[in-house]
């Protein structure tokens, strides 16, 4: 009977490593997870919150139990008194719904530094006529 358990846990350990080197690494979730923050848009502005700069950091890790990606994105908005903010909030945070390999994101807002203009990406500018 040890020796059947022995297999067991050699199979599964031969699965969770297949599982594990099937998944992106860190980088690679991060530029993932960029390519939805493009598809994002200030419902306000013709520019996506990535462009915008609204973006300051992406963090991405691999959750030790799930050995599931999770990020944290800190970001701002372009003002403190945005009528928008929980809905692009709430999309931000819906990417791991549509992204696998995602576990979760949590998104914390933060207004220092405060966005401004020259944030913004030449793309960015350009789109709003700054160029």
């Amino acid at each position: 009977m040890g020796t059947e358990n022995t297999s067991i846990n050699e199979k599964m350990a031969a699965e969770r490593q297949k599982f594990i080197d099937n998944q992106p690494t860190d980088d690679e979730m991060g530029e993932k997870i960029i390519s939805h923050l493009k598809e994002i848009y200030d419902p306000e502005l013709p520019v996506n919150i990535y462009d915008l700069g609204l973006v300051y950091n992406i963090d991405v890790w691999t959750d030790e139990v799930s050995m599931m990606k999770k990020a944290k994105i800190t970001m701002t908005l372009t003002s403190a008194t945005c009528s928008f903010a929980q809905v692009i909030i709430d999309l931000v945070k819906s990417i791991a719904s549509r992204q696998e390999g995602l576990e979760d994101i949590d998104v914390e807002i933060v207004f220092d530094p405060p966005w401004g203009q020259d944030s913004m990406t030449d793309d960015a500018k350009l789109a709003m006529g700054l160029l």
